[in-house]
């Protein structure tokens, strides 16, 4: 399923008029998540994998609504997903300013960290689990996450 700028925009408008901070659709292995506050830079890279017809700036994404698509799980036999242990805010690096844990194409061990989830002040450590190297990251810095939640895929590697 792909989305005009035309669809983007008229649900931006819908979220701006509504008194929700953040929304999140999926239809048809599309995932589209819209939040308020958020980098318009962020907002304007990720609008370019909405769909060709439409274009980073096309969108207008005005006063902080950040967009992100996340393409359906792959149902390759060879990866596995990195599921979040539990509900909070999942964040990639060890704290702010920071280089994430991991990147798209890191190796990793069982025992990598991979991530931090907070909850109630706490930081919860997410480790890979397999041996194997990223190939697909999920959830963006900073997002709101629930329980067995897919956070990343990794290939398997022997």
């Amino acid at each position: 399923m792909t989305l005009t700028a035309k669809d983007v925009a008229e649900i931006t408008r819908l979220l701006e008029e509504s008194n929700f901070d953040e929304l999140y659709l999926e239809m048809d292995g599309l995932k589209l998540s819209l939040r308020r506050g958020a980098d318009a830079t962020t907002a304007a890279s990720a609008a370019s994998t909405v769909s060709a017809a439409a274009p980073a700036s096309g969108p207008a994404l005005g006063r902080g609504l950040a967009l992100a698509t996340v393409p359906p799980a792959a149902d390759d036999p060879n990866s596995v997903g990195v599921t979040a242990p539990l509900l909070g805010t999942f964040y990639r690096a060890p704290k702010p300013g920071a280089a994430p844990f991991v990147e798209v194409g890191s190796q990793v061990e069982e025992d990598t960290i991979i991530g931090i989830i907070e909850v109630m002040k706490l930081m919860n450590t997410v480790r890979a689990g397999v041996r194997g190297r990223v190939i697909q990251i999920l959830c963006q810095d900073g997002a709101l996450v629930e329980y067995g939640e897919t956070l990343m895929r990794l290939g398997k590697t022997k």
